[in-house]
């Protein structure tokens, strides 16, 4: 199976579409449930696939979808996702492609190759959606430099309590503080940690739950500085206590932050005095000094008269 996703040359973080679990039909959704030895796995993934590719390739309004979700936790008198059984899900599945066929006229797609090519022109196709031109215009991303589409092999962040997936900052990107920051689910799919289905927990959290996942992202996110030299936000996915990286990108920061990181990074000897400055504008320094303790307002104005000389 494969996930289909953008490729820009500029991070756009959540405009453009992504598809997972690409692949599973009303066949191979039993060849994964064997070679994982878990039905449920398999029948959430398929429901996973219908619900994305459903919504992003045919346009069928994703609300329909969660309406059939719900419905099943009411008569099972389940609360979260997670409690739902295999069974729940072969019922969420035909549901979803009843769904389908009412607003499409066709049945759900069974050939994978049908599949990826759908998934892949309409990542393609999402580089022209609303918000990602407002995106472009806020950020002076020209229209014209248009996307790749990046076909992956799946890890799978949905396998049980020893897997997860989440989204994390090499740095505090609000006040710039040097921790480990972001939020992961345990046993979920990337989707889930940004869709607000459940509520996330802070990533410091997994040296309780997940310690060798831990240690292995603290390692991660000391390279990728080491690296990039600037901090990093990343997506990644544990499968069976394994990490995967999904992805990273330069990290959005306040302004304050933005300060912080440039004067730590210098005196840890990643960046020059010269990068530094280039990394903090006048205008931003104006906007940092608004709101800032005293304290933080005379070190900002320290830092800035440095600059200068």
């Amino acid at each position: 199976l494969v996930s289909v996703r953008s490729g820009a040359r500029v991070s756009m973080p959540g405009m453009m579409d992504t598809v997972l679990n690409l692949g599973l039909n009303d066949t191979t959704v039993a060849g994964l449930a064997a070679s994982a030895n878990d039905e449920r796995f398999a029948w959430d993934s398929y429901r996973r696939f219908i619900q994305m590719f459903g919504s992003v390739v045919l346009g069928v309004e994703h609300h329909d979808f969660e309406e059939i979700i719900e419905n099943a936790k009411l008569e099972t008198g389940a609360i979260e996702d997670t409690e739902l059984t295999a069974d729940d899900w072969k019922n969420v599945v035909e549901g979803y492609k009843e769904i389908v066929q009412r607003a499409t006229g066709k049945p759900f797609p069974q050939d994978p190759r049908e599949q990826l090519w759908g998934a892949i022109g309409a990542v393609f196709g999402s580089w022209m959606n609303p918000r990602a031109i407002t995106y472009r215009k806020l950020q002076d991303i020209p229209d014209g430099w248009g996307t790749a589409v990046n076909v992956q092999a799946m890890v799978y962040g949905n396998t049980g309590n020893e897997s997860g997936s989440g989204v994390a900052f090499t740095r505090n990107p609000a006040n710039g503080t040097k921790e480990f920051y972001g939020e992961f689910l345990i046993n979920a799919q990337g989707e889930d940690v940004v869709a607000g289905v459940r509520t996330p927990e802070p990533v410091a959290q997994l040296k309780k739950e997940m310690p060798k996942a831990y240690h292995e992202l603290e390692r991660i996110r000391q390279t990728l500085e080491k690296h990039f030299k600037d901090v990093q936000d990343f997506e990644f996915t544990i499968e069976d206590g394994v990490v995967y990286m999904l992805q990273t990108r330069n990290g959005k920061r306040t302004a304050m932050a933005a300060l912080k990181f440039s004067m730590d990074m210098v005196k840890e000897k990643l960046i020059d005095w010269k990068t530094a400055v280039m990394r903090n504008p006048a205008d931003q320094l104006e906007r940092s000094e608004e709101h800032t303790s005293e304290l933080q307002s005379r070190e900002t104005i320290s830092y800035a008269v440095f600059c200068l000389k």
